[in-house]
């Protein structure tokens, strides 16, 4: 028995104290009506009306089950409410993710407009690397994220592609370092720090394939994340490194004196990632944080939008042996 809707015939009847009245206001026929308050009767062991030939009457014990009936119709609406809230994106989780290499002021960005936006959503904000990403997308462990190109991004929807300047972190006292502009074969000498593969294979790789058509094949590749572990190597172990331009501001630039920041001639390279979420996920909340993240990485990590956008597909391997 649907328990809801024989108690919404109850209350019907109740109020309008008649049985064709409350048919109509239900939208259904007389008879099943009268069927399902009768249902219910024997449902409950209890008489809820007095019928004749003129009127209903509610009984002393169809009055003191009214209220209870009352409240649990008006639970059973606040929670088909807050489902319907819930799937279009209104309240409830949103379990996102963002690349571990996002700046700071771009995550207090994201957090703080999307709290703005949402104020019922709960926005579980985890630092994930692209292929961890991915991982938890096809496990369904995760609603949204801010993943680089290119990867595997079937069964995805993405955001626009936004677009990262990267250059190259050199000893100050490099030779290159007193250049405008650095061509990537100029680095020859130097060995490359680079991101582990493992948290973006398919970006890793063109990195590489890229360094090789431009005449820069590393001796080595070091692996490296953090900034004081790539800042050591860089010191000590004639290695670059390439980093986005937001990370490197003008009046920042002097700052540490033992490295420099500067532009790969032809800009080459670079970072390029957009929002992502499972198909047919797109409801509210996913688009504010797409929105969100977008924005804030327009303002605080100076991107541009990709247009036209470079094809997302994959190559097939670096041309750069390790």
């Amino acid at each position: 028995m649907d328990l809801i809707r024989h108690l919404e015939c109850f209350a019907a009847v109740a109020e309008e104290s008649h049985f064709g009245r409350a048919a109509e206001r239900l939208g259904m026929a007389q008879p099943p009506l009268s069927q399902r308050i009768q249902r219910l009767e024997r449902e409950l062991g209890v008489r809820l009306f007095e019928r004749t030939s003129r009127q209903v009457t509610i009984t002393k014990a169809g009055t003191l089950l009214l209220e209870e009936a009352r409240e649990l119709l008006a639970r059973s609406e606040a929670l088909m409410a807050t489902a319907r809230r819930i799937r279009d994106g209104e309240s409830g989780l949103l379990r996102a993710a963002l690349p571990p290499d996002i700046a700071g002021e771009t995550v207090a960005a994201i957090l703080a407009d999307f709290a703005r936006l949402h104020p019922g959503v709960e926005l579980e904000l985890r630092e994930l690397t692209t292929t961890q990403q991915l991982a938890q997308f096809a496990s369904h462990d995760l609603d949204a994220g801010l993943i680089h190109h290119p990867c595997d991004v079937s069964g995805l929807e993405l955001g626009p592609v936004l677009r990262r300047e990267v250059g190259v972190l050199l000893p100050r006292e490099a030779p290159e370092a007193e250049l405008d502009a650095v061509p990537l074969a100029a680095l020859s000498p130097y060995d490359l720090i680079l991101f582990h593969r493992a948290a973006a294979p398919a970006l890793h790789d063109d990195v590489l394939t890229t360094c090789a058509r431009n005449g820069y094949t590393p001796a080595a590749v070091r692996h490296g994340q953090g900034a004081s572990f790539i800042r050591g190597l860089i010191l000590s172990a004639r290695a670059v490194a390439f980093s986005p331009r937001d990370a490197h501001p003008a009046h920042t630039a002097d700052r540490d004196p033992d490295l420099v920041w500067r532009p790969l001639a032809g800009a080459p390279l670079s970072w390029r990632l957009s929002v992502a979420w499972p198909r047919g996920r797109s409801d509210t909340a996913v688009s504010t944080f797409a929105e969100a993240a977008t924005r804030a990485l327009r303002e605080t990590s100076a991107v541009s939008t990709e247009l036209p956008p470079r094809p997302l597909h994959l190559r097939p391997a670096a041309e750069y042996w390790l």
